[in-house]
């Protein structure tokens, strides 16, 4: 991968939060907190929407979708972000770097399709309340999510196909915790309006 876009970087280094140890350890709490509370809270959704018959409806099986998704999407960036707080070193190597690309965008997408999905659900509770089940069939409901993860994943290749083809000779320092496209592609050694042109 490195060679196809002739990148001499291997690696990028974060800058981090902050670099004051007093708020690395409240930033340390904090997160701990909120990324379990989300993970537990989550899993709390689909297990009880697995285990309750009464849940075994369309909305509930989106909902649980949902849970899962979020969960995912938390797991993305987080428990780098909390282990990096107290490292001196906070490096992420550059497979690692379009990884958290790949997924972020691809969990993302697929979040975005799946709640357009439970907007319709809603609005098929609603105004067709008599055909709900009829419309919103267990087929239907499978169909929108292999929809979701194939739009999702479609948008992330897409995203990504940018990114891998830059040159990356120079600058490795990511002014933040994760990786993203825009602060990548001001790392790349060639003029992005150029480089578009080209490719």
């Amino acid at each position: 991968m490195y060679r196809a876009n002739h990148s001499v970087v291997s690696e990028f280094v974060f800058l981090g939060l902050s670099s004051s140890w007093e708020i690395q350890l409240l930033l340390f709490c904090f997160s701990c907190l909120f990324y379990v509370s989300s993970m537990m809270g989550n899993l709390l959704i689909v297990v009880t929407v697995t285990f309750d018959p009464y849940l075994h409806a369309p909305m509930y099986f989106l909902l649980a979708n949902l849970s899962i998704i979020d969960m995912i999407f938390c797991s993305i960036a987080a428990p780098k972000m909390i282990c990096d707080l107290f490292r001196k070193q906070k490096v992420i190597s550059f497979g690692g770097c379009l990884a958290q690309i790949f997924f972020s965008h691809a969990v993302g997408g697929t979040e975005m399709v799946l709640l357009i999905a439970m907007a319709f659900d809603r609005y098929v509770a609603i105004c067709r309340p008599l055909h709900y089940l009829t419309i919103m069939s267990p087929r239907l409901c499978i169909l929108i999510l292999v929809v979701s993860w194939t739009i999702g994943l479609i948008h992330s290749s897409a995203q990504l196909a940018f990114v891998v083809n830059l040159p990356f000779c120079g600058p490795n320092v990511v002014d933040s915790f994760y990786c993203d496209i825009p602060r990548l592609v001001k790392l790349a050694c060639t003029d992005i309006v150029v480089f578009r042109k080209n490719h």
